[in-house]
């Protein structure tokens, strides 16, 4: 998965815009986002929180300062544990040439000390965005962590994953609009990537915009 590796593999199949949202950080994202503008691909800085319940969020930002700032205080809410590399595999943070700049011993594996009504505002205070990842998830979704979304106004959108069945799915959880629903691929390796897409008729690549198709605004649309 690195950056020239992933970049061309995203040329290959046609995506236009792509996020990157590793586990509790944003380190990364500098290197990522130089080398998809050196291929002409758009990039949104993102992150995949663990909440205090195991919960998995998606965070995404326009504005990489107000990005940096949130991802400190993201990095100071983990439990101060040490990655076991030999179980877990080395955390590295790369430039966008490879070279390792340096290498994270903290866990980030594991839960922010956030609970999820706390990370959503932290985000939000940040002029993020967030959504609950995997919904339809069997591990670390909103529904199988807690049984239900207790607060479903919460959220602009949900996302989902490769292979959900929507139809299906909405029968399970009638009270999610069709057009709320985002799938990616929450790809993991290469080969991965591209199971999972989503359409997005905007004006430009920017979350602000996403959060307009939502609602259909001026011919916004999502296609999944």
């Amino acid at each position: 998965m690195s950056p020239v590796a992933l970049m061309q593999r995203v040329q290959d199949l046609k995506i236009d815009w792509i996020a990157i949202t590793d586990h509790n950080s944003m380190a990364n994202c500098p290197a990522y986002e130089k080398v998809a503008g050196d291929f002409g691909i758009a990039f949104t800085w993102g992150v995949e929180i663990q909440t205090a319940e195991e919960i998995h969020l998606l965070a995404y930002f326009d504005d990489h300062s107000q990005a940096q700032e949130f991802d400190k205080l993201l990095y100071s809410s983990l439990l101060p544990l040490q990655n076991d590399a030999d179980f877990f595999g080395d955390q590295v943070v790369i430039d966008e040439n490879e070279n390792i700049i340096k290498l994270e011993e903290r866990a980030l594996i594991n839960s922010s000390i956030w609970g999820v009504d706390e990370a959503v505002d932290m985000i939000r205070n940040h002029d993020g965005y967030c959504m609950p990842a995997h919904i339809d998830a069997t591990a670390n979704s909103i529904i199988s962590q807690l049984g239900f979304i207790p607060n479903p106004e919460m959220f602009d959108a949900f996302g989902i994953t490769a292979k959900c069945n929507v139809e299906a799915y909405k029968q399970q959880v009638p009270y999610l609009e069709t057009n709320s629903l985002i799938r990616s691929s929450d790809a993991h390796y290469l080969a991965d990537m591209g199971s999972g897409w989503t359409k997005f008729y905007v004006e430009k690549p920017v979350m602000e915009e996403i959060m307009l198709t939502v609602s259909g605004t001026n011919g916004r649309l999502i296609s999944i």
